[in-house]
Order: structure tokens, then sequence, then C-alpha cells
């Protein structure tokens, strides 16, 4: 592997762990014939001691970043594993029947797209990746809203299940599948978002040398990503046949609303840029409305 793809990959690590500001590679390193006693400039935030060079090492048949994203993957395939079986559990188990096809053909909807994205990402934005996989939020506020929103999705998945069970919904079939269409948007303009923005992580923070994105998805409005994930979660009941769980998941954009202004607080006082990228793209999830 060339040394530039192997410092990308492991870019937010060293940032992390040694405090690195910057990195250039010269000479032999770009060319790809770098000797092992090869350096790499690097500039740190803070004197890290004796740490002076990274340099990409092979250790028997794997390099360093390699190694590095190797855990990666396994870390995404595990927790896709998780989220594919807690999803699949929240269905089937109310639902008392292997069936139920509407619980099958929402999780290929949702499910498929997902390990299509995290192989992109996988191969193309590992760095992202890596954000996206903490889950601790800094801000209190966020930690409340993200545990009452895993309350209205719990509620949410087992509902559906229960009314196939006990017959409480008759959806005709192509609302279901009009409303598994919206799910697929949905994740499609989740994707996009996060294609664009690098930083796009799970958690509400800032990251060293972030900056304001303007282009793709955020030229329209601020949060396209939430506009996504209330698309997906609006339509999910319907795709999953049931009317009656469409009352579940109603508090999800209030939350989502909570949680956006919020992070705005955080990104005015931390991000530079923000405020004026405020002034330039109006509106925070819905063009024209909000």
């Amino acid at each position: 592997m060339h040394p530039l793809a192997q410092i990308r990959q492991n870019l937010l690590t060293i940032r992390e762990r040694y405090g690195v500001a910057r990195i250039g590679i010269f000479g032999p390193m770009v060319r790809n014939d770098a000797a092992p006693a090869s350096d790499i400039l690097i500039e740190f935030r803070e004197a890290p001691g004796d740490r002076c060079v990274f340099q990409p090492r092979r250790h028997g048949n794997v390099s360093m970043a390699e190694g590095s994203a190797a855990r990666l993957t396994g870390a995404v395939l595990a927790r896709f594993i998780a989220g594919l079986t807690v999803v699949a559990l929240l269905l089937f188990v109310p639902a008392g029947s292997i069936y139920y096809w509407e619980g099958w053909l929402y999780m290929g909807v949702l499910f498929i797209p997902i390990a299509g994205a995290a192989l992109y990402l996988v191969k193309h934005d590992p760095e992202l990746l890596e954000r996206r996989m903490k889950m601790r939020e800094q801000e209190s506020e966020q930690r409340t809203i993200v545990t009452l929103s895993a309350i209205v999705f719990i509620v949410g998945f087992v509902i559906p299940g229960l009314d196939f069970r006990f017959g409480w919904s008759d959806l005709p079939v192509a609302v279901v599948l009009a409303a598994d269409g919206l799910v697929l948007l949905g994740y499609l303009i989740f994707f996009l978002t996060i294609r664009e923005n690098s930083y796009a992580a799970r958690v509400v923070e800032v990251d060293a040398g972030q900056k304001v994105i303007e282009t793709g998805p955020y030229a329209v409005v601020r949060h396209p990503m939430y506009l996504g994930t209330i698309l997906m979660f609006l339509a999910t009941p319907l795709a999953l046949g049931s009317f009656w769980a469409v009352f579940a998941f109603l508090p999800l954009p209030a939350l989502i609303i909570l949680r956006i202004r919020n992070e705005e607080e955080v990104l005015v006082r931390e991000l530079p840029g923000y405020a004026e990228y405020r002034q330039k793209t109006r509106y925070r999830l819905i063009p024209w409305v909000w």
C-alpha cells in the first residue's frame, strides 16, 4: 500500500494519540520507492516527548495501516451484525412468525444500503467510519435526547410486530411499497450527506481541523442528514405494515429539532465559520419552512 494511503487510513488515530497537526511526505516516499530509513516530516501541536517520526513499517505480511483497517472493518462488521440482530428481534419476536413479509422487505431495504455504504466508507473514508463508531455524547442535553430517541425506536419497532400478530392494521400493499421507497430515499439523503462531510460523526463534537461544509446537500439545508433520518423513520411504520406505529415515531422530529438546536450552539461556539454559514444557508432542516 502507498504511504499516503497508509497515513490517510491512520490519520485520525495519529492526530489524537500523538498530537500531530500536519504530516508531510516527499521524495522517495511519494514515489513509493522509500527505504526503511526514509522519513516523514511531522508537525506537532505540542511536543510529544521523543516521538518525532511516524514510519509505516511492515510486520510479517501486514502493515500497520492494514492492521488498523482490519480492526476497523471488524468493528464495523460487529456493529452491523448487532444492529441487524436487534432489529430482527424487535420485529419478529412480537410478530410471533417468520412470515412477516413486511419485516423481511423492510430489513432488506434498510440493511442492504447500510452494508453498501459501510463498504464504500471502509475503502474511501475510514476516518469517518472511526468517527461514527463513537457513541458517547459530550453534551448532557444530547445524552438525554439519545436516551429518549432509543425509547422511541424500541417502541416504534415493537408495535408493528404486534400489529402483524393481532391484525390491527390492514394497509394496501401499494402503501407498504411506497413507504419502503421513502425509507430508501431517506437513507440516500443520509448517505449523500456523510459522503460530502467527512466530519459527520454520530456524536455532537468538533474535531481538530474540522471545516464548515457548504457543498452538496449542505448548500440546501444545514442539517440534511437529519432530514434523511426523519423521512426514513416516519415512513418506517407504514413500510412495516402498521398504521398504529406511526404514533410511536411522531416524537422523533421534535427530538431531532432539540438535537439540532443544541448542536448549532456547539458549532457556533467551536467551529470557525459556522456562524457565517448560518447566515448564508438560512434553513436548518426543510427548505422554505425551518
